[in-house]
């Protein structure tokens, strides 16, 4: 039986050894995962959404947030350490601010919400590029209504099957075009991809946040009051949970939302609810990095610090060889 064991291991490796050198040091998923993703409550995703998921610590968002571009942050992973190492002191440099050959939390905050702000407009672009098929570098409201309902006109099904879904396509359809209107600054009927980045990324964007808002309310204000209570912010969902599900979130909507305390959220309150903070990402993002590399806990990263963790902060091929080990462990433990 122990032999029988060994032998499936050994076929494990095999089979893990192989498949790595046919698909290269590329394991890491560095999904485009779009700031526009709404969660249950129809508040927008924040960027770390998949930092940490179903008990799993996704690395990939620690490289994107320095690296600051998903295709660079690809290429990273097929580096030698060496290399990785050599590009790494090259941003390390950049971020240093004040050139004291040390980065605090305040520059590196700063660096990962400009990395956030590249990622978005990585985002976009690529975006646009699939939705502008006549490359005109315009997208126009028929072409968006193309790629993304499959339609040709207003409220009007390419087949029967899209009528399945009919009344929420609409409301997302009309929830588009007031956006796609707002974020059409020079009002030529087109958004340019500047303005396309506005428009697939709302959230992120002052000028954007009273449509944002404007939405919001007309979905979440179920009796027109102009403002959203309890009940209103739980939804339809609190038949679905139980009693320590409900204090949970009135403790949520009371501490982190009703900022005056009056019982009821308006204005700014309501977008709080809605739109996650950056800053906010960015400061878990900053700790999480000061723990992984502040070796001498003197509250500030040297350069070798931050380059000695080059896996933590940028990743290499050494990366995917461990996934490639934590793999071959699993397997066969599970054998």
């Amino acid at each position: 039986m122990k032999r029988l064991h060994m032998v499936n291991l050994l076929i494990v490796i095999l089979t893990v050894a192989s498949i790595g050198s046919t698909l290269g040091a590329t394991t890491h998923k560095h999904e485009k995962h779009t700031s526009k993703e709404r969660l249950k409550d129809g508040s927008y995703s924040p960027r770390d959404a998949h930092h940490n998921e179903d008990g799993e610590h996704h690395v990939e968002f620690d490289h994107e947030a320095i690296i600051g571009n998903v295709k660079e942050a690809q290429e990273y992973d097929t580096l030698s350490p060496v290399e990785s190492q050599k590009r790494l002191a090259v941003l390390v440099k950049m971020m240093d601010r004040n050139s004291d050959e040390f980065i605090d939390r305040h520059e590196l905050k700063a660096w990962i919400l400009r990395s956030f702000k590249k990622l978005s407009e990585e985002e976009a672009i690529d975006r646009f590029e699939e939705i502008d098929t006549n490359t005109d570098d315009k997208i126009t409201w028929k072409e968006y209504l193309m790629d993304v309902y499959q339609i040709e006109d207003d409220g009007i099904p390419k087949n029967e099957a899209d009528y399945d879904n009919y009344e929420e396509e609409q409301k997302m359809m009309q929830d588009d075009k007031e956006m796609f209107k707002a974020a059409d600054g020079d009002n030529d009927g087109s958004l340019s991809v500047e303005e396309f980045i506005l428009f697939q990324n709302p959230e992120e964007h002052p000028q954007m946040l009273p449509i944002v808002l404007e939405q919001t309310m007309r979905d979440k204000d179920k009796n027109k009051d102009g403002q959203i209570d309890f009940v209103e912010f739980l939804g339809g969902s609190a038949k679905e949970h139980d009693q320590e599900w409900l204090i949970t979130e009135k403790d949520r909507f009371d501490q982190d939302f009703d900022h005056n305390k009056d019982g009821i959220l308006t204005g700014n309150e309501v977008l709080n609810w809605i739109v996650p903070s950056n800053e906010d990402v960015a400061n878990d993002e900053v700790d999480h990095l000061f723990a992984a590399a502040d070796e001498d806990h003197d509250d500030r990263l040297s350069y070798t610090e931050i380059i000695e963790n080059y896996e933590t902060f940028v990743g290499s091929e050494v990366t995917d060889y461990g996934d490639h080990l934590q793999n071959i462990h699993r397997l066969g433990d599970e054998l």
